[in-house]
């Protein structure tokens, strides 16, 4: 139904910006995170407890609403320093840099748990989209257009070999204007499910936050793997 109507209205840009965000950055940077975390623990002993969360924690937002400052975001979330750089030529651009921010994430309790966090900067576009009238973008065709490029961005990293296990991809639905902890705790949640499923899969529990039930039901009943759009070849019968 969503890939349906994207094409009627040539508003497919989902699926484009997925593609971008991963060729143009994360194949470049996500094969380098665990080799900066691995820099910086060794200089910040306390820093990396747990090994299963040396990844890239990626904040997709369905309301396309991306914070710049984490900390004004939720002042449970402290900015700690930077890993390590990489610096590439790239585009006729020399040395450029691509870092990540390390976090220290706190609880109700103020103990504290670290992680590389960043939202997803394609969807800024989305947002600016639908407050253009130029673009024709309605608040509607910009939530399920975040729902899509979610579900794509997943499907593209599930099949990337240099991104295995370097990742982790966090969407929900709630306004974080809404309530000041609440990107905080769902960071929490994340966090103390990857020290869990290194262990065991709790069963029968229902998903605490939207980025399961998307990942498992919501959004695979309404966008199958068929129906996601399907990149040009020139050797395509």
């Amino acid at each position: 139904e969503i890939s349906e109507m994207t094409e009627r209205s040539q508003q497919n840009v989902a699926h484009g910006l997925a593609w971008s965000y991963y060729v143009g950055y994360l194949k470049i940077v996500l094969p380098r995170i665990k080799e900066s975390m691995e820099e910086i623990s060794r200089a910040n002993l306390n820093v990396w407890a747990c090994r299963e969360t040396w990844k890239l924690h990626i904040l997709i937002p369905l309301s396309c609403n991306v914070w710049d400052d984490l900390e004004k975001a939720d002042s449970n979330i402290q900015y700690l320093t930077d890993l390590t750089e990489t610096t590439l030529t790239r585009g006729g651009i020399k040395k450029r840099v691509y870092k990540h921010s390390l976090y220290a994430i706190r609880d109700g309790d103020n103990q504290a748990r670290h992680c590389a966090v960043e939202f997803a900067t394609p969807l800024q576009t989305l947002y600016a989209m639908s407050q253009d009238e130029c673009a024709a973008f309605s608040r509607d065709d910009r939530l399920e257009q975040a729902k899509l490029f979610y579900r794509t961005l997943e499907e593209i990293l599930r099949g990337s070999k240099e991104c295995a296990g370097t990742y982790r991809l966090i969407a929900y639905e709630g306004l974080i204007e809404a309530e000041p902890h609440f990107l905080s705790r769902e960071i929490l949640w994340h966090l103390r499910q990857q020290q869990q499923e290194e262990f065991t899969v709790y069963e029968g529990s229902a998903p605490r936050t939207l980025a399961t039930a998307l990942g498992s039901t919501d959004l695979s009943l309404q966008i199958s793997a068929s129906d996601l759009p399907q990149p040009l070849r020139s050797d395509h019968p």
